[in-house]
């Protein structure tokens, strides 16, 4: 089974919102973006034990807390999921309330004047349409909600008052035992992994024990039971053999105790189930060390691969075809090949793996077609789509996949056209921040910086950018002839383009700084170890007039260093007047373009609009 498209009404962060999901899906954005807010809405509408919890959901679950209107009328939370390649035992067991979906298009095709006739058409299939509602009970004064089938309704006339009233309204209920059939798991983002490793219901123990065991009821019946019968309750410790006797003997004479030593007791339980799960403890001793301690007590780390151990324990028990297995931030704490090695499990293994993450080494795991960019406007809307492959050859995905990655994860993309260009920007932005309030640096506005493979290369990536959803922007050095044909075409899609005065970044950067930041960097330049003596003469003799020859053949002896010479150049500029007029007009724009948003009272840090309330709304 997979989830193809769920759609939000008045959830947290979301008024209204509509995420479109691929068979393996990446969700993506900035913070407050949404992301935990989507997998929270899937655990609600098809997690099994997410509806066992009290409450299932509060005041702040309602977008801007608001569960009845002016009208003291509930305003309802609902969330309506559509579940697609179902397996045969699914058909069979919800064959009346299955719809025929057209996968394109993406709807239902009875919704059509003439939806019989497209019943089979190309990419009409059956589907599983389902729906969570939440509202508030003004007589109960309290919260409800349940799961149904979101089927088409019948005629209010054909409902009695009871249904037509009823927070389903006459829709059949999509029951715990339905859920466990779509196999859907959510493991949140592990900030302690109890949810993950604790035996609570709904943990991946759990799931794993309930897959495994066919009796697991009797396993807690019989644990309770032994622990019931130990004798004494939890050992024979003296000193509470003492106290037990002591009592006894005073209550006895207020209050009406058995007559045995049985009357009083410790145990290490309240001896029901619900306890048993929050007190049971996965103990593990890792090495060096050979003494088992609780599993909150190890690193994070090493909690993280417990989990993904259960994940493959999970795979091994489930059938894959039938699990919708939604991860939040996978990375958490793990180095880059187990960033990698754990995306990779989750895509192979799973029926549908739906992950967000931060991730450059996660994020490159997906393929182009694989990535929702979700979208989040300050009213609360929400827009969830894949992106537009159709701008992206699949040969410049792969071969820069790393930058690719964190273009993602940006708002902005500035294109250069090599590791000189991208070493000297960060460091003349912060320059321009401390010599200016107003000036945003492109991390804070969420701007990254693109490595093209040389010049020629750079104008191919602004549609590509485009495609993605991002503001380009591309800077090249003095071109022996226009740009023509493709390369002139692709030019149009940039938002800004940059040609320096001058051919080379290191002529532009001598030309454009004053003697004091090129004699400051010689001064240091000259004390380091590769320092090309046999290229570059200087001394403390040298004279202003000879420093830019001196310090233009310098940087050309350490040019293509991804952090060298150039960089400890403008490391030198002290103040914006120190910097090369050509990067502060491009910076300048690049900020003038994109920081408002990223600097607005709703924006994050990544400029992303969010609402007065937090979007995420992690519990």
């Amino acid at each position: 089974m997979k989830v193809r498209q769920l759609e939000i009404q008045n959830f947290r962060g979301v008024r209204a919102g509509k995420v479109v999901f691929a068979d393996n899906t990446l969700l993506v954005g900035g913070n407050n973006v949404g992301k935990s807010t989507v997998c929270e809405a899937l655990d609600l509408v098809l997690g099994p034990e997410r509806a066992s919890r009290r409450p299932v959901v509060d005041e702040h679950d309602f977008h801007r807390s608001t569960y009845v209107d002016a009208d003291k009328k509930a305003v309802p939370i609902i969330i309506r999921a559509v579940v697609v390649d179902l397996p045969d035992e699914a058909r069979r067991r919800f064959g009346g309330h299955l719809r025929r979906w057209n996968d394109t298009d993406r709807s239902f095709v009875d919704d059509l004047e003439n939806g019989a006739e497209h019943a089979d058409d190309e990419g009409v299939t059956w589907a599983l349409p389902v729906s969570f509602r939440a509202r508030y009970d003004a007589v109960e004064d309290d919260f409800e909600a349940d799961t149904f089938f979101e089927h088409p309704l019948p005629e209010l006339d054909e409902l009695d008052d009871e249904e037509a009233s009823s927070l389903g309204e006459g829709r059949d209920r999509f029951t715990r035992a339905h859920k466990r059939l779509c196999g859907f798991v959510y493991l949140r983002a592990l900030r302690t992994g109890s949810r993950a490793l604790g035996l609570q219901r709904g943990s991946l123990l759990d799931t794993v024990l309930r897959l495994s065991e066919e009796g697991s009821a009797e396993m807690w019946m019989e644990t309770l039971r032994q622990m019931r019968d130990l004798d004494p309750a939890i050992g024979a410790i003296p000193d509470l053999e003492s106290l037990l006797t002591q009592i006894r003997e005073r209550a006895g004479g207020f209050v009406r105790l058995a007559g045995n030593e049985d009357a009083t007791a410790f145990f290490a339980s309240d001896l029901t189930r619900e306890h048993l799960r929050e007190v049971v403890r996965l103990f593990v001793a890792t090495g060096p060390s050979d003494h088992a301690v609780p599993f909150t007590r190890q690193g994070t780390g090493t909690v993280n691969l417990l989990v993904f151990a259960l994940l493959t324990m999970i795979a091994d028990l489930k059938e894959r075809q039938s699990v919708i297995f939604a991860m939040e931030e996978p990375e958490i704490a793990l180095p880059p090949h187990t960033q990698r090695r754990v995306a990779r499990f989750v895509k192979r293994e799973m029926g549908q793996a739906i992950v967000t993450s931060h991730s450059p080494y996660v994020i490159e795991q997906f393929e182009p077609n694989e990535i929702v960019m979700l979208s989040h406007e300050s009213g609360g809307e929400v827009e969830g789509m894949p992106i537009n492959p159709a701008g992206i050859k699949l040969k410049s995905y792969r071969s820069q996949r790393r930058q690719f990655s964190e273009a993602i994860l940006s708002r902005g993309v500035l294109v250069v056209e090599g590791e000189t260009e991208a070493s000297i920007l960060p460091i003349a932005a912060a320059v321009l921040e401390k010599s200016s309030a107003d000036y945003v640096h492109p991390d804070l506005a969420g701007v990254t910086i693109f490595t093209a493979n040389g010049d020629g290369d750079v104008p191919r990536w602004a549609p590509i950018l485009r495609a993605l959803g991002k503001v380009p922007f591309g800077m090249v050095d003095k071109q022996g002839k226009p740009y023509n044909g493709d390369n002139a075409t692709a030019l149009q899609s940039f938002e800004e383009f940059w040609e320096s005065p001058v051919e080379g970044v290191e002529e532009l950067i001598v030309s454009q700084v004053p003697p004091a930041v090129l004699r400051r960097f010689m001064d240091e330049a000259v004390q380091l170890p590769d320092f090309p003596t046999h290229q570059a003469k200087y001394d403390s003799s040298t004279t202003d007039a000879q420093l830019p020859e001196i310090a233009l053949k310098t940087l050309k002896a350490r040019k293509g260093d991804a952090y060298g010479y150039a960089a400890l150049l403008i490391e030198g500029c002290q103040s914006r007047e120190d910097l090369p007029e050509f990067l502060i007009a491009a910076l300048e724009r690049i900020n003038e373009v994109l920081a408002p948003a990223a600097t607005a009272p709703d924006a994050d840090a990544h400029g992303q609009p969010v609402d007065d309330e937090a979007a995420d709304g992690d519990e």
